[in-house]
């Protein structure tokens, strides 16, 4: 049976809702397009969208409880490779690629001397850290297998999501844009949010870490005129990492990334509160950006009085950096 008929059998069993049915058959249709235009044979890849299938099921009977840093799940289901697995097929890797390698050779030797990288990244779309492990997968794969992700509610939450989240090295945090909604839940929120952050504490004091953080709390979404636009970084989200950074045992670098991704799974243009978004993909070429180093005390601005104005400067300038490598990876004649 394929991915379609197993859908209408859970269905018809109660296992499956209505509307992550709807959800989750658009999205076969535009997996089984996207793959064949890029030369896959659809039903090389039934068994592992099966699987996937059997995971969204098996928690929403059970939902899984993430603790504020949840491991990879590894056993019995392969969390990890499953959502490669699912992902491999749409990317052109022909086309694909990965700039600023000098930089990641450096980020590499500091990790090894135990010293820790925090990336301040742009979002493009769900599967992020996916790509990125999709990207480095032939040359860098170990390193991409042990980065920590700063995770939104959402990808912990949701039933679509949860099957890829189970597979990530995940620091889980309610976002601003989503700590207010709703308003009787923002006390725990706030609290498991501090919990986060103290278990965060501890693991740059371990050392030798790796963690991507979005400053902007969300993903990159198209403008007005149809632009697709990197989300301005948030000036408070920066200062926290950095002030809990200069607590920690072992020196943390920080550098900009730079994701192209967006074609890949789109997000909705607008931001939602409820569960259960559409999810269209496409076949796609994906890039990426290791920029260098950041130096958090000095640059544009650094030398104002005013706190608050000094670290609005310092979110705007690693955004302008972030920005300039986005516009990069978009150039034809990169």
């Amino acid at each position: 049976m394929n991915f379609a008929g197993k859908l209408d059998q859970a269905h018809k069993q109660g296992k499956l809702p209505l509307k992550l049915q709807a959800i989750l058959s658009k999205f076969y249709v535009s997996y089984a397009k996207a793959v064949t235009q890029n030369g896959q044979p659809l039903e090389k890849f039934e068994p592992v969208l099966s699987t996937f299938l059997d995971q969204v099921l098996k928690y929403l009977e059970t939902p899984h409880a993430f603790d504020s840093f949840h491991e990879s799940l590894r056993t019995p289901v392969d969390n990890y490779n499953l959502a490669l697995d699912i992902l491999r097929p749409l990317i052109i890797f022909e086309k694909s690629k990965v700039l600023g390698l000098e930089n990641l050779a450096k980020i590499e030797a500091q990790l090894a001397q135990g010293d820790n990288v925090i990336f301040l990244a742009n979002h493009q779309t769900e599967p992020d850290p996916q790509a990125i492990s999709l990207l480095l997968e032939k040359t860098h794969s170990q390193f991409a297998e042990k980065m920590i992700f700063v995770a939104g509610h959402r990808v912990i939450s949701d039933p679509l999501s949860i099957p890829f989240s189970l597979g990530r090295n995940l620091l889980c945090i309610y976002s601003k844009k989503h700590i207010e909604y709703p308003p009787e839940q923002k006390e725990f929120k706030q609290q498991h949010n501090q919990r986060t952050m103290k278990r965060m504490a501890q693991l740059l004091s371990e050392g030798g870490k790796c963690i991507y953080v979005a400053p902007s709390g969300g993903r990159d979404r198209p403008n007005a005129e149809g632009v697709l636009e990197v989300a301005k970084f948030d000036p408070q989200s920066i200062e926290m990492f950095w002030l809990i950074s200069q607590q920690a045992d072992h020196p943390t670098h920080f550098y900009p990334l730079a994701l192209a991704t967006y074609s890949l799974l789109p997000p909705p243009n607008s931001t939602e509160e409820e569960l259960g978004e559409k999810r269209q993909t496409q076949s796609t070429p994906i890039h990426m950006a290791f920029g260098a180093e950041i130096d958090m005390q000095h640059f544009p601005g650094s030398d104002v009085k005013d706190k608050r104005q000094k670290r609005k400067n310092r979110a705007e300038y690693i955004w302008e950096l972030v920005k300039k490598d986005h516009a990069r990876l978009l150039a034809a004649d990169v």
